[in-house]
Formats: C-alpha cells, structure tokens, sequence
C-alpha cells in the first residue's frame, strides 16, 4: 500500500505545468518542464498515486509533449472534449461537437470578420478561417498545420469537429458570446476562455471538470486532486477534493478558493506535490 493509492492528480500543462506563454506570444523556444515538477510527480507516481494531464490542446498538438510527462492514466484531451489512454492508443471517452454546430459557426464567423476560427477534427487535421499571424504562432508551437478554408462551408469541413477555438480581443470574444445567448445556442455548448484572447467552444457537458470526475470513475480512486492557471481549469478545480493553482495564474483563478503555490517556471506542481506529502 502506498500513501497515495487510490488518489489521482490531474495538473494542466501549459503555464502549469511547463510554461509556454512568452514563447506563444514571441514564438522564442520554450523553456523546458521544471526538473522540481518531473521529480514530484514521479514520487507521486512511486506512492501509489495515480498522475493525470487535463490539456487545451488537441490529441495531435499534444501527443509530443505527453511523450515527456511521467504519467500512469490515460489524458483529457481537447479542453475536455475526450479522454485518450496513451497504452491502447484509443478514446476512452468522447464528446465531440453535434453536426448543428456547423450553422452556428458559419454564422459567427460571418457576424465576427475579425475573429479567426481554427476547427479542429479527430486526427491531426486543423482548418482555418480568416487566418492571422497568431495561428501561426500557434502552430509553431504545437508542430502542428493547418489548412485555411474560405469559410466554415460544410462541402469543406468533415464532420465530427472535436472543438472550435476563436481567436480574437477579448472584447470581441465578449461580443461573440453575447451574440451566441442571444441566439439561444451558448446553453447548447461550453464555451470556455483558454486565455484573454482564445475561447474555446466544445460539446455541452465537455469540460475539465465532468472529464476529471470521469476519469476519476475509470481509474477507480477515491480523491481528486486537481492543478491549473486558467479558466478553461475552473472547472476540474471547483470538481477536486482539493484544488491548487500556480502563482502565475488569472486572477480569477487565484481567487477561486484553490491554494495559490509558486510559479509555474519555479515548479508549481511540485508545490501542490509537497503540500500533499506533508499532509498540510
């Protein structure tokens, strides 16, 4: 029997786990996962505890980055939209955008010519409309293509999408979703700020926290304890036994009633780690 045996930590990856936001914002080289954070999670792991990432990112933007995460359970993959087991190579859950979702994006697209809309699908296949430099800054740092498509036309986007990620000024975005409750759809999806110039758009019921209590159920543990920076983490923070948050975090964040630990760059995770070691 370990000391953690039957409890599972989840932690997001970017600016928690790793951070990532100057080289989004400058497209410099990233620096790389604190050795503190690799160590904790590896004696988190060697206690019997189950280990867990929950990213934004899309299964292939994020297939190289798991590569070099110790981790024991399968992940949550596309801001909640599925969970994918690394071992078998297979979804274990999954909860992609309904069909109708099309309609609805076309229009927001055509009402918001500002916004830039990256569509994303099961495999590695990315599309984008009204193309910016920030999508490719964005795809810099995943490694990963895209195609521009003129419009969100159904003859060129395949269905299911996995996730809409907008892209724009938060005014804007604030716009965008007035504009969506005022339409009636906001109630039929997620839609999540993954930063202050990025919402993200997913099936209803899929976020962080339904896919953390659900990957809690398949890894049979009895805690959850949970680690993120942004709002698009709420969720899974408001859904743990006990929630923590990197210095580094929004403000809304921080003051969510999570324990506010150090800085991502100075090894956050392995904060929350040492906290649950000592029992404080």
């Amino acid at each position: 029997m370990g000391k953690f045996d039957k409890m599972l930590l989840i932690s997001d990856y970017d600016n928690t786990l790793r951070y990532t936001e100057a080289a989004l914002r400058s497209g410099g080289e990233m620096p790389p996962i604190h050795p503190r954070n690799l160590e904790a999670v590896q004696r988190w792991m060697d206690q019997g505890g189950t280990f867990a990432m929950a990213t934004g990112r899309s299964l292939a933007a994020f297939r190289v980055p798991a590569a070099g995460v110790p981790m024991n359970a399968p992940s949550i993959v596309d801001n909640g939209a599925a969970i994918y087991d690394w071992k078998t190579e297979k979804y274990l859950v999954k909860r992609f955008l309904p069909d109708t979702c099309l309609e609805r994006l076309r229009a927001a697209a055509e009402a918001f010519p500002e916004l830039s809309l990256e569509l994303y699908h099961e495999g590695d296949l990315i599309q984008v409309v009204h193309q910016t430099p920030w999508n490719e800054q964005h795809a810099k740092l995943t490694s990963l293509r895209y195609q521009v498509i003129p419009a969100v036309d159904p003859q060129l986007v395949p269905l299911p999408l996995v996730k809409a990620l907008f892209v724009a000024n938060l005014d804007v975005l604030q716009n965008l979703c007035r504009f969506m409750a005022e339409k009636g759809w906001a109630s039929q999806y997620e839609l999540i700020f993954s930063s202050d110039h990025l919402l993200e758009m997913t099936a209803q019921g899929a976020d962080k926290g339904q896919m953390a209590l659900r990957l809690k159920e398949l890894c049979g543990c009895e805690r959850l304890y949970c680690i993120g920076d942004h709002a698009n983490d709420l969720p899974m923070l408001r859904a743990a036994d006990r929630a923590f948050t990197p210095a580094n975090a929004i403000p809304e964040v921080r003051s969510s009633g999570a324990a506010v630990v150090g800085h991502c760059l100075d090894g956050a995770v392995a904060d929350a780690v040492e906290l649950l070691e000592a029992g404080a």
